[in-house]
């Protein structure tokens, strides 16, 4: 992110146009919507231009700018139309310290202005980094058909309200009243009465809220998926959105723990094969505590909760505690990593069954029924197998397995650093050393990546 959002006041503060034509045109019509103290700096105004400076009591400066002209301003635009000109009049900007955009040109500028939809108090802003003004333009146009023209008339109610609403107590009982109004109540009552109502219907839900007793807490398990925030469910994206407290596993990405709000409390509980874990009892601890606060809890699991997430262990600690708790489903990596090959993890003919196996349990090296994985046409779906590889492909080859089964390992699936390894039984460890992944590896034993899928760039064909 080069450009950070900010909302800046310019209540009072001076905001310098420099230029004149519909650059300028276009800037003072935006910058009237705010309560700066404008000045135009134009040797020849065109008479869109001068009739607006006119009706709205712009002061108009018709001279050449100067350092002098500067002085106090919060921002300045330049929109001259001609490079010469802007440049001059940037440099002047920076020197007297202020910040400066010059139109349509953004390595010349400081700042950008971004796309903006208009439900005053309530603003969007909608930036590029400048690169696709038009792609901005696009999501405003849709913006402004999905927001309701009556959302500015509720959040002026609701900033009028604000001190009010200060005597619930701040986290959920505060939210719950908020997100009454503006998505239930509110809406209702300006769309039936209108908003000259909404003050009063505020009064009446705060005496309503104020009454009422605390709310229970609870925990949502939530699968989050292989690693792609797209590849969420939308109940599992609206309870991230709820959470007051998300207790997240280690494979859980940032890109998902952003759609969580910024006020929840992030606690991080991660699990690692052969290396350092929180200790589940921990875990079980921190959900039921948050939980019996009056908290909405998420315990935020990689991939399925329900496949080697330890699910039964937390709902049980949680069902002694007497806390409501609810499961999630999610997409497991099984799933990604097959969709990432384009393969089916069962086919008529091939496997009538699917293996799910992890590579290790809690006391290691996990023991399977390694002579029906050995037999021609098994599959199987291996988790946390990347450094037991060695264990099952010895295992699998004394059992009678054929070294010339494929066998596929799907680093990062569904992220945007996927990797895809093939190889075979027999040369499993020694290409999988070559490769090195260092991020969560699932591996498909008995599946070669379909003839769709092999465009893809594997990291053995990289190194070739």
């Amino acid at each position: 992110m080069q450009h950070f959002p900010v909302f800046l006041d310019l209540a009072d503060r001076m905001v310098v146009i420099a230029g004149c034509g519909e650059f300028a045109l276009a800037k003072l019509r935006l910058l009237l919507k705010t309560d700066a103290k404008l000045t135009v700096i134009a040797t020849a105004p065109e008479p869109d231009l001068a009739a607006l400076i006119q009706a709205e009591g712009v002061t108009l400066i018709q001279r050449p700018a100067r350092p002098s002209d500067l002085t106090g301003a919060a921002l300045a635009y330049g929109a001259h139309g001609t490079a010469a000109e802007d440049a001059a009049f940037a440099a002047m900007a920076r020197a007297e310290g202020v910040l400066v955009n010059i139109v349509d040109n953004l390595e010349a500028s400081q700042f950008i202005t971004p796309a903006i939809v208009d439900r005053d108090p309530v603003t969007v802003a909608i930036g590029t980094e400048g690169a696709a003004p038009v792609l901005a333009r696009a999501i405003k146009t849709d913006l402004e058909a999905t927001l309701s023209p009556g959302l500015g008339a509720l959040a002026r109610a609701g900033k009028r309200f604000r001190p009010h609403a200060e005597a619930l107590p701040f986290g959920r009982r505060r939210r719950d009243f908020w997100s009454e109004f503006y998505f239930e109540t509110g809406p209702q009552v300006l769309a039936e009465v209108g908003e000259e109502l909404l003050e009063h219907v505020l009064h009446d839900m705060l005496r309503r809220h104020l009454a009422a007793e605390d709310p229970e807490g609870r925990v949502d398990l939530v699968g989050a998926g292989p690693g792609d925030p797209e590849l969420m469910t939308q109940r599992a994206r609206r309870l991230l959105d709820l959470a007051d407290v998300v207790i997240h596993d280690r494979l859980v990405p940032e890109a998902i723990l952003e759609l969580a709000r910024r006020e929840a409390l992030f606690i991080a509980v991660g699990k690692e094969g052969f290396g350092p874990s929180t200790p589940q009892d921990e875990i079980n601890a921190q959900m039921i505590h948050h939980a019996q606060s009056g908290a909405l809890v998420v315990r935020l699991k990689g991939g399925d909760a329900s496949i080697f997430g330890r699910l039964d262990e937390e709902t049980q600690a949680l069902t002694e505690a007497g806390v409501d708790w609810a499961v999630t489903p999610g997409i497991t990596a099984a799933s990604a990593a097959a969709a990432a090959i384009g393969r089916s993890l069962t086919q008529r003919g091939r496997n009538s069954d699917l293996r799910i196996l992890t590579g290790h349990d809690i006391q290691g090296f996990a023991d399977h029924d390694w002579h029906s994985l050995a037999a021609p046409g098994a599959v199987a779906a291996i988790y946390m197998g990347k450094r037991a590889a060695r264990y099952w492909q010895g295992r699998l080859l004394m059992h009678g397995a054929d070294g010339a089964t494929p066998v596929t390992l799907v680093e990062n699936a569904s992220r945007p650093d996927q990797r895809i390894i093939t190889t075979t039984l027999d040369r499993l460890t020694a290409d999988l050393a070559q490769a090195a992944p260092s991020g969560p590896v699932l591996t498909l034993f008995g599946l070669a990546p379909a003839r769709a899928a092999a465009t893809i760039p594997t990291l053995l064909e990289e190194f070739a």
